[in-house]
This record gives structure tokens, sequence and C-alpha cells, in this order.
């Protein structure tokens, strides 16, 4: 399947598809509206072979459709019907998460309830918006694949109220699956190593943490993005189509670890 990526930034539109090297881009601002978003990316990317368009929006959507416009964009984003502007939806990728960074530090019986409700809403039932706002447009079935961590069932220092906010995440998979499976849609979770991202630097301790994934997991080395990046397209794609409500782990085998002395 080659997939058309779209991300709709605030000072440019780039796209990007399967095989090719180099993002194409356009400038965006205040004056793009979503029909001039469309036809940028459809000009942009003529001569490109594509089967999918998954597309990067900068603010909430709700069954479907945008529900504010976006402060560093152009009017009439709510309400656009992307799926009738570029065809059908094959699949969804959920990588949102996020916890008050004071959460991520001293000691989980100290989070608080705005904090617990903030994780909650954010890194776990944003998958049941997003997946029912996806669901009809995926008329000849589809793949959602969310993002979580070992944290979810292991006791992490300073993952705190994430980790309970990825367990929930975890469980929703497991629900969605089993109510969206008749209709030939898929739902897993990629449990993936800690990795340096934007996103990890929030919790105390990230580069302690790949260094020990490093000495400690069975295939010796820190988690690489391509590695799940590798995993979701097997997800996403006609290769995964018998698997859904499944966590499946690259993290170099650590989870399997019973034990963290090294034998060498």
């Amino acid at each position: 399947m080659n997939v058309l990526a779209v991300d709709i930034g605030g000072t440019h539109v780039k796209i990007l598809a399967t095989g090719q090297k180099e993002p194409r881009r356009f400038p965006s601002g205040p004056e793009l509206t979503p029909k001039d978003m469309v036809a940028g990316v459809k000009k942009l990317a003529q001569g490109w072979k594509y089967d999918a368009v998954s597309i990067g929006y900068p603010g909430p959507v709700i069954h479907g459709r945008v529900v504010s416009d976006p402060h560093n964009l152009g009017k009439g984003w709510v309400a656009f019907d992307f799926g009738k502007e570029f065809g059908k939806l094959d699949f969804l990728v959920h990588s949102v998460a996020f916890a008050p960074r004071e959460e991520l530090t001293g000691q989980f019986v100290n989070t608080t309830r705005k904090g617990f409700a903030t994780a909650l809403d954010v890194s776990a039932y944003s998958l049941i918006a997003v997946t029912r706002a996806a669901a009809p447009l995926m008329t000849d079935g589809g793949s959602v694949v969310t993002l979580t961590y070992l944290g979810s069932e292991r006791v992490v220092p300073h993952y705190n109220v994430m980790g309970v906010a990825k367990a929930a995440l975890e469980s929703s998979v497991r629900y969605l699956a089993h109510d969206l499976g008749p209709k030939n849609i898929r739902v897993n979770a990629i449990s993936a190593g800690p990795i340096r991202t934007l996103a990890a630097r929030g919790v105390a301790g990230i580069s302690k943490m790949v260094d020990h994934h490093r000495e400690f997991a069975p295939l010796r080395h820190a988690t690489e993005q391509s590695e799940c990046g590798d995993t979701a397209l097997f997800l996403l794609s006609s290769l995964g189509r018998g698997i859904t409500g499944e966590v499946i782990y690259v993290d170099g085998g650590y989870h399997i670890l019973g034990s963290l002395l090294s034998t060498e």
C-alpha cells in the first residue's frame, strides 16, 4: 500500500508519499482554507502513486469533522468533509499522549485529580473518539494503530499517571477491536521501548532509561523509530489482516526479562 502523508502546519503544508525520498511543500498561513489545501496537495502530488491519504491536522476532530478552526490557518475548516474530498479511509495512526509535567516527577501517590483526568482524557479517551470518527469512513475495512509503553503493566519510575493512562489505552484497544471486528476494522497497539523523542523528554531520566534498555534488552540495542515504523506498516497493511486487539512489543525483547542481572 502506498500512502500519501499530509502534514498541515502553520507555515507550510508538507507531503510525502511511500517510496519518495524528499517531501514536497507549499505555503500555508492565515489565508489557507481547506479547499486550498486539498487543491494544493493534489497539484503537488501529481506523478506520485498512492492508495491512501494520511492527514495530520492541527486541531480537534469529532465524528469525522473538524470542530474548530486553527488559529494559524484560514476559515472554513469546521465540518469540512475530508473523506468526501480524498475518498475512503484505510487506516488511522493514533499517536497522542499527554500528562502535566509535574505529574511525571515524584511519587504516583501524589497524582492530582486534575492531572489524572487530563492524562486519561488525552492519552486514552482520544483513541475512542478518533476511532469512532474514522470508522464510518472505513467502508472497506481498515486498521487502527496506537502507541503504548511497558509502563502500562510494570512500574517505571517517574512514568506515574501515564502508566495508568497507557493501561486504559490498551484495554480500549481490546474493546474497540471487539466492537469493530465485524466491520473488518482491526485495532492494535505497538509497545515501543524508550526512545529519545521530544515528547519523551517530559519523563525524568529518559536518557538513563535508553542506556539501561541498550544494556539489558536481549537484542542489546536501543529501540529505533524505524523499527516502530516498520511494525506499524505491517499492522496497517494486509500483511497484518489476521491480527486485532493485540499489543505488539517493539523493544528488543526487554519485556520478557524477569531479572536485570547481566550474565556476561
